[in-house]
């Protein structure tokens, strides 16, 4: 899109009082500040654009701007603001029932405001579960090594990056976490499939090592994205859901990152064959960003042990925005325009006629592999591809900013594991034009020619 970019700069006039997340205080760096927005660009203060490489946080999935979402809103506001899902609303309704059928299974909805509350709400359920259908002795949820879940203090306990956990632990009693499948510095041998279907094990092995009596749920993403972009095989998916049903163990499938055609499926689990978890928690790619929402899908055998009679078998939680007649009517926008335009199909589509072209920066001896699925993508970045020793901090940091001083915000998995924090993060928004993908390829190429042009390696070709 652009050639060229002069990136201008103002200077605040006024100290701010908004705490940013996640930036390490620097007086001497001055925040971006968004003025405005279109399609998957948008513009500074200072009239610079930028193309959001990372599509804000992984939820501005189809862009900014679409007038047909924002009148929805309007809509609602004029017709109905508020009412708690202690009662009812016709987007609440209208929004679990396309849910369910989305799915591909039976499913219950519960809504509240983000991706951190639906987990808190899918172990709460879990354990709750279990306790009413003859095995109150299972209350411990077990997730994976570097997967992200939430930052609510029990979705935190279940994320497994220390970095994350560092000053606010002791964690929530009865998370477990297990070797995550991470072919690429896999601690077993064999192909990848070898080693994902040993990752999978060691879920099994944790299972019964601790008791399959004390074990209520495994939570996992498809594609563990924050933590670096983690992509199994889908056999991997398939034995964790064997060993969660061999074991009466909830199976929780993560699809807040992957949800809403992310990885070229309606949900990420869609890849394998004949998946169903019991259930699945969603949130940003819901409405797109465009307003807060997170929905946790439970199935219907679950769901039931709920209506039995007793004073408290019932599910005692309430979020007093989850599920906004707003927010609902947005998210039923949003959904009818990724059914509507294809969405999903275009993605699979351009993954490969387009994002593909980043796997031939493994020529670069700093790239020391490009995992992709849809419109995810993560490049692990090392020192040496023989050690595999991740890049330097300061050299991550070097490609984050030459790409911004270029017009393309891109991420990296900050703040995650201890001494790994190397894997570059590209994932844009899904409504991208083509010409946009081709300025992210070419801008991420140029910006690895300068600063890593003398470090090729002559034997992959080009």
């Amino acid at each position: 899109m652009k050639e060229e970019m002069e990136i201008r700069s103002v200077t605040e006039e006024k100290p701010s009082h908004l705490w940013h997340a996640m930036h390490r205080h620097d007086p001497q760096v001055k925040q971006l500040v968004a003025v405005k927005g279109e399609g998957g660009w948008f513009t500074d203060e200072a009239g610079n654009c930028y193309l959001d490489g990372v599509s804000g946080l992984w939820c501005l999935n189809l862009g900014h701007g679409r007038q047909e979402i924002i009148e929805a809103c309007a809509a609602q506001m004029g017709k109905l603001t508020y009412v708690p899902l202690t009662m009812s609303h016709q987007p609440a309704l209208q929004l679990a029932t396309k849910l369910s059928d989305l799915l591909g299974g039976n499913y219950q909805c519960f809504f509240s405001n983000s991706g951190s509350e639906a987990n808190e709400t899918a172990f709460k359920i879990a354990r709750q579960y279990h306790k009413q259908t003859g095995n109150p002795e299972k209350y411990k949820i077990i997730s994976r090594y570097r997967s992200y879940h939430g930052n609510t203090l029990g979705a935190l306990s279940a994320t497994a990056q220390a970095n994350r956990r560092v000053k606010y632990d002791p964690a929530v009693p009865g998370f477990l976490h297990v070797y995550p499948p991470y072919a690429y510095r896999s601690i077993f041998n064999g192909t990848k499939e070898e080693s994902d279907l040993k990752a999978a094990q060691l879920v099994e092995d944790t299972i019964r090592w601790e008791g399959e009596e004390t074990v209520a749920a495994f939570i996992m993403e498809p594609f563990i994205s924050g933590g670096g972009v983690l992509i199994p095989s889908m056999e991997y998916i398939e034995r964790v859901q064997d060993i969660c049903n061999r074991y009466n163990v909830v199976l929780i499938m993560d699809e807040v990152v992957s949800g809403f055609g992310r990885t070229g499926e309606m949900f990420g689990f869609m890849h394998a064959n004949a998946v169903q978890p019991d259930i699945v928690t969603m949130a940003k790619g819901l409405t797109s960003g465009y307003l807060p929402l997170g929905a946790t899908a439970v199935k219907d055998k679950i769901y039931q042990s709920f209506k039995s009679v007793g004073k408290d078998n019932h599910f005692r939680h309430v979020s007093t925005y989850g599920g906004h007649p707003a927010a609902c009517a947005v998210a039923l926008k949003n959904i009818e325009i990724i059914e509507r335009e294809n969405v999903v199909q275009r993605v699979h589509d351009l993954a490969k006629s387009h994002l593909n072209a980043l796997q031939r920066l493994t020529k670069y001896d700093h790239v020391g592999e490009v995992r992709q699925i849809g419109f995810l993508v993560g490049l692990e970045m090392v020192e040496d591809k023989a050690t595999k020793e991740p890049l330097a901090d300061e050299k991550m940091v070097g490609i984050l900013q030459n790409c911004k001083q270029r017009g393309l915000i891109i991420g990296r998995n900050g703040d995650t594991v201890p001494g790994q924090n190397n894997v570059i993060i590209i994932a844009p928004p899904l409504t991208s034009t083509e010409e946009d993908l081709m300025f992210l390829v070419e801008t991420v190429t140029d910006v690895f020619n300068h600063l890593f042009g003398s470090n090729i390696s002559e034997s992959i070709p080009l």
